[in-house]
């Protein structure tokens, strides 16, 4: 992307003319109307993910959740993948300031972590990713969950950001940072600040805005166990898996049903499959829309 790294300009954007460049150098190709016009990290995912192959698998899990009348966005399949593969990077807590927007344009060090992920890529990681995503299908769902859902899946793509509760540029720390969430912060603005007409009491079910907090707000009994988990329900994670204390849980997420889940995480909020690190470390469930009376609490 240059030649020295005096040369590199890593703040400027990212153009069309110089993603072409990149593509064509990795065996891609694509068409360029405006050479330089700039590059969205959207765009720029969508096109990495092309390059493993992943497209069409990327495309499947977005037109899953449309036949599941879900109404996602059009890169929910792409960012989804683009994030499994581990394309994106969170920035340090102390530099918050630098994080995208996926419509924003992409600048030249995003970029160049990116494709140094791609070259970096193990076929068996690809693979992985691939069999993952065969595997996606969305989960029956009553009329609530789905509402919840759909809202928790149109914030795919947005990064993390500590302490975020608002997709849109926010006070923070005495300062404006860029939209974005942690993961208790999506779950909060996903179930609180979000209004559902006839929702009852809803918005007042989850009290306390931490992990801590709300894994604690249901008693030990209501707790609910990974066999049992149904679509919207909210998921903890602790350092003792099941046996965890509320203060050992530090991460949490919304479920999705047939073992995935949507959460802000390193990646930005995105789809991954309950697996691996996720699944042991998973504590309990607990069932806002039931507490609200919403569905069944079975």
């Amino acid at each position: 992307m240059a030649p020295s790294v005096e040369s590199f300009r890593p703040d400027d954007p990212l153009t069309a003319t110089e993603l072409a460049t990149v593509i064509a150098s990795l065996g891609g190709a694509i068409s360029v109307s405006d050479p330089d016009a700039l590059v969205s990290v959207r765009e720029l995912d969508a096109r990495l993910v092309s390059l493993t192959g992943l497209r069409p698998l990327a495309q499947a899990i977005r037109l899953a959740a449309v036949d599941a009348e879900l109404g996602p966005r059009p890169w929910l399949g792409t960012e989804t993948v683009a994030r499994m593969l581990e394309f994106r990077v969170n920035h340090p807590r102390t530099e918050d300031e630098l994080e995208l927007q996926l419509s924003q344009p992409v600048t030249r060090r995003e970029a160049a972590y990116s494709i140094a992920v791609y070259l970096d890529l193990e076929e068996t990681t690809t693979a992985a990713v691939s069999t993952a995503a065969e595997a996606f299908a969305v989960a029956p769902m009553t009329e609530w969950q789905q509402m919840v859902v759909a809202r928790a899946l149109r914030f795919v793509g947005s990064p993390y950001v500590w302490a975020g509760t608002s997709e849109r540029p926010q006070q923070l720390f005495g300062k404006i940072l860029p939209g974005g969430f942690d993961c208790s912060g999506f779950v909060w603005r996903v179930y609180k600040v979000q209004h559902y007409p006839d929702a009852g009491a809803l918005a007042d079910v989850l009290q306390g805005r931490t992990t801590y907090a709300m894994s604690g707000e249901v008693p030990a009994k209501k707790r609910i166990a990974f066999a049992d988990l149904q679509p919207a329900d909210v998921i903890f994670f602790g350092a003792k898996g099941p046996k965890s204390k509320p203060a050992q849980v530090d991460h949490m997420g919304i479920y999705l049903g047939n073992g995935w889940f949507v959460h802000s995480s390193g990646y930005g909020v995105a789809v991954t499959t309950l697996t691996g690190w996720y699944e042991k470390r998973l504590a309990w469930g607990r069932r806002p829309l039931a507490e609200a009376g919403l569905v069944s609490p079975a």
